[in-house]
């Protein structure tokens, strides 16, 4: 009606009242569409693009330059920038083609949504519609996981693994972990509250996650990760004490589990063996094919330390080195290894700018929080995961890294501020 009185009276008033409704909804449209980038990632690859791409034209008509600025300031917000900054510039002295050099640095991209995240949520964009989509969403695909197992009859068993209905048991077992600790710290806390019925069935679901780790589909870099994990939850807890009951107890399951998993037993010990029986002559294997890209990494780097040899190197770098008896895996653009990645392309000086990157999150997420929990849930994983992946060059992991920091890094940087100015009122 109001608007049907402005128009009558000035008719260019109506496009602009209009245009104001809805720039008014656009935050809230930009919490659904992070929620349903969350919702997406542990499914399709395409679609988490396409919503991420909606995401930044819902959100930055509502992040004005100064709010921008505020992120790009601190340190958990501006050494993401930083790194793609580097990143570019190393395009510079890389010996390569151009569309290398484009391709290269398109691993960095992702990082520059961090600030944007921050900047949206700590204003108090609706955080919790993300967080809460991504273990349910993964729910959805533990149940399918466990049904393609536990249904006999099924032609179809996963895609490319067993027990795997989408993308690669890597991704799979690894946001399976993520979801598994986020529920028991969620747990956790139900139980000091006396709401000991629910607790207890977020253990239970837990349980499944990480059984599903330990019978179905096991990435052997989520068994170290999990270790990790299991005794950082007892510490933030209960101290030192919770951190060795934490292993205690972890240990005792860990030998449960390792008694009736054949599988699990399989992985650890074909892991092993590939290891004991490296040969610089025989590296087909996952853990020979590590230690060949690592060794030469290692070299590529010494030849140029401080800056590396450019962005999007790395394949010239393993070309120039093989040999007519190099196997054609041995040739890479991905040496499995975060640090490595960036040492070979941006040198020292890359590397020290993304362990400070890591330190700037651990430290946004270091409170007591339960937000803060799921926060450094998974900045662990991911710097832990980094050292026998490049994750962060990764798209579906990397992805997880940025939403998970961003979204959740945000939400704890508004209640923070929220209880600043509370703090401030008479």
């Amino acid at each position: 009606m109001i608007a049907r009185m402005i128009a009558t009276s000035e008719p260019g008033l109506e496009t602009a009242v209009v245009k104001g409704d809805i720039r008014a909804q656009l935050p809230r449209i930009a919490d659904m569409l992070a929620a349903a980038v969350a919702v997406s990632l542990p499914w399709s690859t395409s679609a988490t693009g396409i919503l991420i791409v909606l995401w930044l034209i819902a959100a930055l008509p509502t992040l004005d330059r100064a709010t921008r600025m505020r992120e790009l300031a601190t340190a958990a917000g501006g050494l993401p920038v930083l790194l793609w900054t580097l990143g570019a510039l190393g395009m510079l002295w890389a010996d390569v083609s151009w569309s290398e050099r484009l391709e290269g640095l398109s691993g960095f991209h992702k990082l520059l949504l961090i600030p944007l995240l921050f900047a949206h949520y700590r204003r108090g964009g609706n955080a919790w519609w993300a967080i809460l989509g991504f273990p349910a969403s993964s729910g959805a695909l533990l149940v399918v996981s466990w049904a393609l197992v536990l249904t006999p009859g099924l032609e179809w068993r996963g895609d490319r693994n067993f027990g795997v209905p989408v993308k690669d048991y890597i991704f799979q077992s690894e946001i399976f972990a993520i979801c598994a600790f986020g529920l028991m710290g969620q747990a956790a806390a139900l139980w000091r509250e006396r709401r000991r019925p629910l607790a207890l069935v977020l253990m239970l679901v837990a349980a499944l996650f990480a059984s599903n780790i330990a019978y179905v589909a096991t990435s052997r870099t989520t068994l170290i990760v999990m270790v990790a994990l299991v005794l950082l939850f007892g510490l933030r807890l209960f101290g030192w004490r919770g951190g060795l009951a934490a292993v205690l107890v972890g240990g005792m399951v860990a030998g449960i589990v390792w008694v009736s998993s054949p599988y699990l037993r399989e992985r650890v010990a074909q892991a092993i063996e590939d290891v004991r029986s490296y040969d610089p002559g025989h590296i087909d294997t996952s853990a020979g094919l590590r230690f060949e890209y690592w060794s030469k990494s290692l070299t590529f780097v010494a030849e140029a330390p401080v800056l590396g040899h450019g962005t999007g190197s790395i394949a010239k770098l393993f070309q120039r080195a093989a040999t007519p008896q190099t196997i054609p895996t041995a040739i890479t653009t991905n040496p499995h290894n975060q640090l490595l990645a960036v040492a070979l392309q941006l040198g020292v000086v890359g590397v020290l700018g993304f362990i400070a990157m890591w330190i700037a999150h651990l430290a946004l997420l270091s409170g007591r929080t339960l937000l803060a929990w799921f926060g450094l849930v998974v900045v662990v994983d991911n710097v832990i995961s980094s050292f026998f992946n490049s994750h962060l060059f990764d798209f579906a992991q990397g992805w997880l890294y940025v939403l998970g920091v961003g979204i959740i890094g945000g939400a704890v940087l508004h209640a923070s501020s929220t209880a600043a100015t509370r703090e401030q009122k008479p």
